[in-house]
């Protein structure tokens, strides 16, 4: 059996008239945003984080229950199966199908937080880290707690039953699960909430109840059925459909709701789900323990786990290998020769710092009975505490990134009882030498007999296919004979499917295929998910993994990267944009260029190039800079006439600036739909990336920038005022008293008795980033020389810090170094580059007396915030200028990114909706309004006004104004 190239697979051979015959329907259905139907669409959208690959024939964009009712019933009427899909970030192929895929990400995101934060009621695209944003204020949170929670939704939670590192069995999805709405197969709506919620359902789908009860009685009558559920039960299982059901509840519509839990899409669509929340235990302890034997380690287990370890994370000596490299010099465990040896990684949580002090107590002295190699403390210190957590989840970076190009980071994961932990690994260990996985590691939440354990196999290879399929027996064997089940976390998918029978036994088999039955009779749902297609299954429809770029090769697909997107609603995501360059690069010639015929648009022209992909990468791919580059491509190779436009408006940037604001000086007084309509006539005959999408939001002209010291005595930093600042003017308040961000900069410098100077090349001067941005070599390597000799003239050699007014700014000047080398990169090294926050916060603030503060602000924190790591310095400043701050759930970076705003608005617009209506929920609240609106870059406050009609300025105009006499 081969692996399947990256192109439209149809296991059920259905006609391709059948496939037009379901997009037609969809047609006369959806809305064109909502259908989706190009080949660039369809690649895109078939990728998740597992290791199959299915295409689909079509993909919607539910927006509502009625949506996904309609997308049910067109399919039904058309014979073609149906795939819910949100995070994407399953491991185990039960996001990926041919027929209809339903994209339920971006229309189910809300999250409403009752009883005090005891219940919250979610949408199923919501994911898991921003509900627990939500609850965050009443210090409570979800219960499971996935790795993937940055990605992970709501609804892939309760499809795959979702458990983690701290919650056990007793909080996970199942046990923490207060109530659904679910869309059945048939189009049935069922709150199971409601008080009349069984009889509703006996009322619309008899079968279906009657079925349930029917099957209740069956497994309850059967005493080996009984045992068999109890024990894998007993331990983290998300293998097969959850049959404890039956036993743990009794009335038709409770066990339909739990059956829906780890069903993976294949019962119904779960439309909202209402989870029992638990505290947040705020203070915590974590200590590594190192054991010269696995069986020593394992031994510790039942210790550890009564001392009051909440967490108990098993590294193997493999593991340890893995990340021996990355740790400080100092470090014991870094020169430790590794032989046998095995970890564990300890926390303690609680919510008193008297009762972690007494835990920490009890837990020193088990230790000192252990037989540790190496000696242990536990730490309360936050960054002492978060490099321990780097050796565990680094472990997946470390060897995924690290992995031979075209091989899979194939991730899996299973349990057996925590008596077997030992001999299970022990065996697993000789699977990985038998098979030729030597750069195999193991590690998991040992408290719970869970192990997780990556290989990376080339699945196009077909030896090591073979090698793969003898594998995948032995451990099954292997995990079967010791007591365990085959799936612990990541859901059973296509690639446990085949083995659920032998897991279960025949008559557990039958009951599920009845339950499967009774749902969904003309298996429309995920066919192949849970219950297999064959019994090869497994081997079917592998994903290839292409080289394309050295810069994105590691990519795992794991989706962690769209959630920072800020064109994830709009068009692709770093994970498409990675996984259609692997299409394009397997495809044939018509494929190929189907898609690139909207790649450049799609792909490139509406990445913002934030880099805030990166942030979220485990491998730590950037994808932005990737995009960058295909930028630099079209502009062409140095000395092109592109490249050297840019390097003209380099050398001449005063100039450029200055035409700029006469541009604007003349589009000022013009009614904004008399401006839209000139520059759509330009856009329509010239290229969007040329000619600016204008209309009456835009600013005036702003100021020219002048060089020169602010202040008497001698300065104590220099300032480089943004040329964003220079060409728009500022917001300045209802009122117009505000100050612009650099005078109030120089204003509160002044109060605070530090002299302030500005180069006085400033106004030719700029950080680089709109060069960087389109990709214009030339003229970034020229900017970035001129910028830094001025800048190395004004700090007297790199004594005195520079500060800049905008956040992307700062970011930019921080990467100017990339364009320089020799004498000029070793100057720049010794440049101490501040965003104006932090300045103001760590240098000025103890300086500055507050005369007047507001009651309300919003902030917007902008993706260089983040990259420079200052957001907690922003929301300071504006917790110093009003008593209440809030800041948006949903907020990310608005899209403008320099210029993009203007040239593609409709980036900007769909990256700021989210945001926008929250603020706009604050007003509803706070009388209507808030006393004011703060961000930290001049471009985001204009892409930030234009998307809520609110006046956003820049923090330190606010603080300005507060700290006036």
């Amino acid at each position: 059996m081969t692996a399947q190239a990256p192109a439209r697979t149809t296991p059920d051979d259905a006609s391709e008239v059948v496939a037009a015959e379901l997009r037609g329907a969809l047609r006369a259905q959806f809305t064109a945003d909502q259908l989706h139907l190009r080949p660039i669409d369809l690649a895109a959208r078939a990728h998740d984080a597992s290791h199959v690959l299915l295409v689909p024939d079509a993909v919607v964009t539910a927006q509502s229950v009625d949506d996904v009712v309609a997308a049910l019933r067109l399919a039904s009427t058309v014979g073609r199966p149906v795939t819910f899909r949100s995070g994407g970030t399953s491991l185990s192929g039960q996001a990926s199908g041919t027929g209809l895929q339903v994209d339920t990400r971006a229309g189910f995101r809300d999250v409403e937080v009752l009883d005090g934060g005891r219940l919250v009621r979610c949408g199923p695209g919501a994911t898991i880290r921003s509900v627990n944003a939500r609850l965050a204020p009443y210090r409570r949170r979800l219960g499971p707690d996935p790795a993937s929670e940055v990605a992970c939704t709501v609804g892939g939670v309760v499809a795959n039953n979702s458990s983690g590192m701290a919650c056990g069995t007793e909080a996970s999805t199942y046990a923490t699960l207060d109530s659904l709405v679910v869309v059945l197969p048939s189009g049935t709506v069922l709150d199971t909430a409601h008080p009349d919620a069984d009889a509703r359902l006996q009322s619309a789908e008899p079968a279906l109840h009657a079925g349930l009860l029917h099957l209740r009685d069956r497994v309850r009558r059967d005493a080996a059925s009984v045992e068999r559920i109890r024990h894998l039960f007993s331990m983290k299982n998300t293998m097969g459909y959850s049959v404890n059901a039956f036993l743990d509840h009794d009335i038709p519509v409770a066990i339909l709701e739990h059956l829906l839990v780890g069903s993976e899409g294949t019962l119904g669509f779960v439309a909202q789900a209402t989870f029992r929340t638990v505290p947040v235990l705020p203070l915590a302890a974590t200590g590594l323990l190192v054991f010269a034997t696995l069986t020593d380690a394992t031994d510790a287990l039942g210790a550890l786990t009564r001392a009051g370890a909440r967490t108990l994370e098993l590294m193997d000596a493999a593991s340890l290998r893995v990340v021996q490299p990355s740790l400080a010099p100092t470090d014991p465990l870094r020169s430790l020769v590794l032989d046998g040896h095995t970890a564990l990684l300890l926390e303690l949580q609680a919510d008193d710092g008297e009762v972690l002090a007494a835990a920490t107590a009890h837990v020193d002295e088990v230790a000192a009975q252990l037989p540790l190699v190496l000696p242990v403390s536990l730490t309360v210190d936050p960054a002492e505490r978060a490099a321990l957590w780097t050796l565990r989840k680094g472990l997946y970076t470390a060897v995924a990134g690290a992995r031979p190009v075209g091989t899979t980071a194939l991730l899996e994961d299973v349990v057996v009882p925590v008596p077997a932990l030992s001999a299970t690994m022990t065996e697993l260990d000789a699977l990985f030498d038998r098979h030729g996985y030597d750069d195999a590691v193991v590690f998991g939440h040992a408290k719970d007999g869970n192990l997780h354990f990556m290989i990376s196999p080339r699945l196009d290879d077909p030896a090591e296919l073979r090698a793969f399929e003898a594998f995948t027996e032995d451990l099954v064997e292997l995990v079967l004979r010791q007591g365990g089940s085959l799936k612990a976390e990541h859901g059973t998918g296509r690639v446990m499917a085949p083995f659920v029978e032998r897991q279960y036994g025949p008559e557990l088999f039958a009951v599920m295929t009845g339950v499967k039955e009774l749902f969904d009779p003309e298996r429309l749902l995920n066919p192949g998910v849970v219950l297999p297609d064959g019994p090869r299954a497994h081997l079917e429809h592998l994903k290839l993994v292409p080289q394309v770029d050295p810069r994105v090769d590691a990519c795992v697909e794991c989706g962690y990267c769209e959630p920072v997107c800020p064109s994830k609603d709009i068009t692709v995501t770093p994970r498409q944009r990675i996984v259609l360059l692997r299409t394009m690069a397997a495809a044939g010639p018509d494929q190929r260029a189907a898609i690139e015929e909207d790649f450049g648009y799609d792909a490139v022209d509406l990445c913002a190039a934030d880099s805030l992909c990166v942030t979220a990468c485990p491998v730590g791919i950037d994808t932005g800079k990737v995009m960058k580059s295909f930028r630099a491509e079209r502009a062409g190779r140095s000395g092109s006439a592109a490249q050297r436009a840019g390097d003209l408006a380099a050398r001449h940037w005063g100039a450029v600036g200055a035409a700029a604001r006469a541009g604007l000086a003349v589009a000022a007084p013009l009614p904004g739909g008399v401006l839209g309509a000139v520059t759509a006539a330009a856009r329509s005959v010239l290229p969007h990336e040329l000619v600016p999408s204008a209309s009456g939001d835009l600013p005036g002209p702003g100021s020219r920038r002048r060089g020169g010291q602010r202040g008497a005595g001698a300065p104590e930093v220099v300032l480089f005022p943004s040329c964003v600042g220079g060409i728009f003017a500022a917001e300045r308040g209802a009122d117009g008293l505000l100050e612009s961000a650099e005078g109030a900069f120089v204003s509160l410098c002044d109060r605070a008795g530090a002299a302030v100077v500005v180069p006085d090349a400033i106004d030719s001067l700029c950080c680089g980033t709109v060069w960087q941005s389109k990709g214009l070599t030339d003229g970034h390597r020229t900017m970035a020389h001129a910028t830094v000799a001025a800048l190395w003239e004004a700090t007297d050699g790199g004594r005195l810090p520079v500060v800049t007014d905008a956040s992307s700014c700062t970011h930019g000047l921080r990467d100017l170094g990339s364009q320089l080398d020799g004498a000029w990169a070793e100057r720049f090294d010794r440049l101490r580059i501040v965003d104006a926050v932090t300045f103001v916060r760590e240098s000025l603030l103890a300086r500055l007396t507050v005369t007047q503060r507001l009651r309300t602000t919003a902030v917007h924190p902008t993706c260089s915030t983040v990259h420079l790591g200052i957001v907690d310095d922003l929301v300071a400043l504006a917790g110093v200028v009003a008593s209440e701050v809030l800041v948006p759930p949903s907020w990310g970076c608005c899209g403008f990114a320099g210029d993009r705003g203007m040239l593609h608005p409709e980036l900007t617009a769909s990256a700021t909706a989210r945001e926008a209506a929250e603020v706009a929920a604050y007003e509803v609240t706070r009388d209507g309004r808030l006393d004011a609106y703060a961000s930290a870059n001049r471009t985001c406050e204009m892409g930030m006004s234009r998307a809520t009609g609110r006046p956003y300025v820049h923090v330190l105009q606010l603080l300005e104004r507060a700290t006036r006499p």
